[in-house]
């Protein structure tokens, strides 16, 4: 107990909580951006055992946030790297390597075999797949997903709780995708969600504090702000008993989804008889703060049920906070058949900030 001296001295936490550590495994899918912070934190706190699947190389490119793997490191497997380190780390901790992406053929055997689920994974296949094994076989989810300074989180299927489709109820469609090294992505970024993810799966062990069940956490570093909002829980979507015939692996972002700056924006919404749509997907309290009055007002949990109120034809912009919420709607709405489908980027704060210098900001 003597390497768990400081957290065994917490009020609340003690022994008991530290043996329940010890018998408890972890599955943690993706020893990537996501992956190696939670790896690391989970190892040095003393979970019993930890597995590890991924099937990926060290690129250089990894480097500047994936802090397990050294410069020398790149190109070789980034599985039996983590391993061989994280058991320096803690040689008490298990740590069980699976060598494989996860698949329909593998997934439910795998996962079935742990007690928590940390889905670090960066693309939707794999986290739609990851989501129907847990509801088949009754485990706890812990997500997390990173989206240029921005960052989200929750705890799906946790006590009859809400699962990861209840809030992105399906995949994209095949098609053309940006790749993520497009898109970018900060060095601290993944490092800060990860061990928000970390604390959301000692939390589930342990019994202790409140986890993010029902709940989505907002995490922007740019302008330092945490939001929770409610997930409703679909009860279809607790119920999942077989999984799909296939699940698209499909990355980052649908193509056809279109950026749209707020200068941009301003210009359209200044000229005379445009057809332009502005779809506010903020919740109610957020809007009651600031709002652009041209914009229709639909949560972002409420979009699919009042999608009639919108025109399919017409250009259609989607605006949230920050561009992140507004991002996943914008792409569902592509799925649907939306003609001229753009995100605003940075949202109703970027407005504030280089448009409207008057209005409230939050």
């Amino acid at each position: 107990m003597q390497r768990y001296d400081r957290q065994t001295r917490l009020e609340g936490f003690g022994p008991e909580k530290q043996r329940l550590l010890q018998a408890a495994s972890v599955l943690v899918i993706g020893a990537g951006g996501l992956g190696v912070p939670v790896l690391q934190y989970l190892t040095a706190m003393g979970i019993g055992k930890i597995g590890i699947v991924e099937h990926d190389t060290v690129s250089v490119t990894n480097l500047q946030r994936q802090v397990l793997y050294h410069t020398a490191d790149q190109g070789k497997p980034k599985l039996a790297l983590a391993a061989a380190r994280l058991q320096q780390l803690n040689p008490e901790v298990q740590i069980v390597p699976h060598d494989t992406w996860l698949t329909t053929d593998n997934a439910l055997e795998i996962i079935g075999a742990y007690d928590v689920v940390v889905d670090c994974s960066d693309n939707f296949g794999t986290r739609y797949l990851v989501n129907d094994v847990c509801v088949i076989t009754g485990k706890p989810l812990v997500y997390g997903a990173i989206y240029k300074y921005e960052g989200q989180l929750s705890v799906f299927n946790y006590q009859g709780g809400a699962t990861y489709r209840c809030i992105f109820p399906e995949p994209p469609e095949s098609g053309e995708m940006l790749n993520c090294s497009e898109i970018g992505v900060l060095g601290v970024l993944p490092g800060i969600i990860g061990c928000y993810q970390a604390n959301e799966a000692v939390k589930v062990i342990t019994g202790i504090g409140t986890p993010l069940k029902n709940q989505l956490l907002t995490i922007d570093t740019l302008h330092n702000t945490h939001l929770t909002f409610n997930i409703t829980p679909v009860a279809a979507n607790q119920q999942i008993t077989r999984l799909a015939d296939n699940y698209q692996q499909t990355v980052c972002e649908v193509n056809n989804l279109q950026s749209l700056s707020v200068e941009q924006l301003h210009q359209w919404l200044q000229q005379q008889g445009n057809d332009l749509q502005l779809l506010d997907v903020r919740e109610d309290d957020e809007w009651d703060i600031c709002h652009l009055p041209q914009a229709i007002h639909i949560p972002m949990g409420q979009v699919l049920g009042r999608v009639n109120a919108l025109q399919s034809e017409a250009p259609l912009a989607v605006l949230c906070h920050h561009g992140m919420r507004s991002r996943a709607v914008g792409q569902r709405l592509v799925e649907m058949g939306f003609k001229q489908v753009y995100n605003v980027e940075g949202g109703i704060h970027a407005w504030a900030c280089a448009i409207d210098d008057q209005m409230q900001t939050y």
